[in-house]
């Protein structure tokens, strides 16, 4: 059992840091800017409850974060009472948000720099992932600290692979974002046409999943695609978040994404209709509403 803090209780962090406490059992302290939602986690799942990311990061072993964004990261570890004003000699900071590699290696630096370690895990599997503990995560980071935290994190994953040094995990995250953006697309465009021309798609689906075609968003997202039901995990509104971080590294590295590029616009389209919090596969809506 380690002493474990986990600041940002959202969709995601919220039950993740419950499998840390029910499934690893360890002692976990929580920290979120929402009082209500710490309250909650604390009375589902028992542990501790901290006034400040300092506070639930003192004494502790790891230290792990999943919040929005760049700023969102460096307000809760850096910041006013941030979680590395308390960050112990050996401990390790995990950070599971989606961000950029820029951000990744400036804490791996200030953590160094105050006797600890920093590993960048953003991870894929969404909501359903997160709350059945199958999560992949793809790290960045020292080796050292890799081995000490793998342990820990395996509470709530079924994959944890350390791809290289600081930076890493949040670039593989970005290929992870890039595959499924023209994947979703094509599938989308596959299930309006199919419709289209009349075909029985359940029957379509059944025989081509068996070959080539298939992908996880087919067998879990086809019916509901048809059916135009969109609420299931990772949103609109975030996935062009996660575009703009691989936008920005594209520019930096002189990759050439076309498709992405226009997926993007696609789902600036799906927000356009209103549906920002829709999750990714709602692509087929505006296929649809013509």
């Amino acid at each position: 059992m380690s002493k474990v803090a986990w600041i940002g209780l959202g969709t995601m962090g919220f039950p993740m840091a419950g499998h840390l406490k029910a499934r690893g059992g360890h002692d976990v302290t929580v920290f979120n800017r929402t009082r209500a939602k710490a309250d909650a986690w604390v009375a589902q799942f028992g542990g501790r409850l901290a006034g400040t990311p300092a506070e639930a990061a003192d004494g502790a072993e790891f230290v792990f974060a999943c919040v929005g964004n760049d700023d969102d990261l460096r307000a809760v570890t850096l910041g006013r009472d941030g979680a590395f004003q308390a960050l112990g000699n050996g401990a390790v900071f995990v950070d599971h948000t989606t961000a950029s590699a820029r951000i990744a290696r400036e804490l791996h630096a200030a953590a160094k720099d105050r006797g600890g370690g920093a590993l960048d895990a953003p991870v894929s599997g969404g909501q359903s992932g997160a709350e059945n503990g199958t999560l992949t995560v793809m790290v960045g980071g020292d080796e050292e600290d890799f081995r000490k935290a793998r342990p820990v994190i395996e509470a709530y994953a079924r994959a944890v692979t350390l791809i290289g040094p600081s930076g890493s995990g949040q670039l593989t995250k970005m290929v992870n974002q890039i595959c499924i953006a023209g994947l979703i697309e094509g599938l989308a465009e596959a299930l309006h046409f199919g419709t289209r021309a009349g075909l029985d798609i359940e029957k379509v689906i059944d025989t081509i999943s068996k070959g080539a075609a298939q992908s996880w968003q087919m067998d879990n997202r086809w019916k509901t695609m048809i059916e135009g039901r969109f609420d299931f995990g990772f949103a609109v509104d975030w996935v062009r978040k996660d575009f703009a971080l691989v936008f920005e590294e594209e520019r930096a590295n002189g990759a050439e994404l076309p498709v992405t590029a226009l997926v993007d616009q696609f789902y600036a389209e799906i927000q356009a209709m209103g549906g920002g919090r829709f999750d990714t596969s709602s692509l087929i809506a505006r296929l649809e509403r013509k």
